[in-house]
């Protein structure tokens, strides 16, 4: 006689469905043992925290050196009077020497008499008290003599030159025309009938600094135009 089994205590059929339980179990075990870590240790009071920052603040102690108190000021000394009677002779007399002048004898008294500041005649003043003038007249007597004794050169004339000679000169304490040089120039011609005619000017009235003739330096500008 033949034991028979029935379908359902036959566990071949169900092999499969156990497979995939046991995959699953190993599955969860295998992410819970990654999920799985350690926390840091909690700290059991706050005491212990606040002591533990107590410690990195503490700041060392510093003493001061005690300096020495400075020392007394020197004591004031003061003078003792001694009060002396009238009716006491006093021994310290001033003693004459024979060499000493007598009454008789004349004081010469030695008068100094102020110096009058002189007035250096080779020093060259620009502005003065009383400035030169030319025949008792301004400045514009002297233009219009230099408008009227000018000579325009011929060879400046042909070669069509034209322009404005600046010419320096002094007048000393005398009224005298001296130190006629030009100090910018247009052309060699032009500036030697410039140096000309400046030279050809008559006395003018000299400059005076402190009531005292002086030398007086002007820059003139003298024009050549062609007409």
């Amino acid at each position: 006689m033949e034991v028979k089994k029935t379908d359902k205590a036959n566990l071949e059929k169900k092999r499969g469905m156990f497979l995939q339980l046991g995959y699953v179990v190993v599955l969860g075990l295998v992410l819970l043992a990654f999920e799985w870590g350690t926390r840091p240790a909690e700290i059991n009071s706050l005491g212990e925290l606040g002591d533990m920052d107590l410690e990195e603040e503490i700041i060392p102690i510093t003493r001061q050196q005690n300096e020495p108190p400075p020392p007394p000021p020197p004591p004031q000394t003061t003078e003792v009077i001694n009060i002396v009677d009238d009716d006491v002779e006093i021994e310290d007399e001033l003693i004459l020497d024979d060499t000493e002048a007598d009454q008789d004898d004349a004081i010469e008294i030695v008068e100094f008499e102020e110096e009058e500041e002189e007035v250096n005649e080779q020093e060259v003043f620009f502005v003065v008290e009383d400035m030169p003038t030319f025949q008792g007249k301004t400045s514009d007597a002297f233009r219009i003599y230099i408008q009227q004794n000018l000579n325009y050169p011929v060879i400046a004339q042909e070669n069509g030159v034209s322009g404005r000679v600046f010419v320096q000169f002094d007048i000393n304490g005398q009224g005298n025309v001296t130190n006629v040089i030009v100090v910018r120039g247009v052309d060699p011609s032009l500036d030697k009938e410039a140096v000309r005619v400046v030279k050809s000017s008559p006395k003018w009235a000299p400059g005076k600094q402190r009531g005292r003739p002086v030398n007086v330096r002007f820059t003139f500008p003298i024009v050549f135009q062609l007409q």
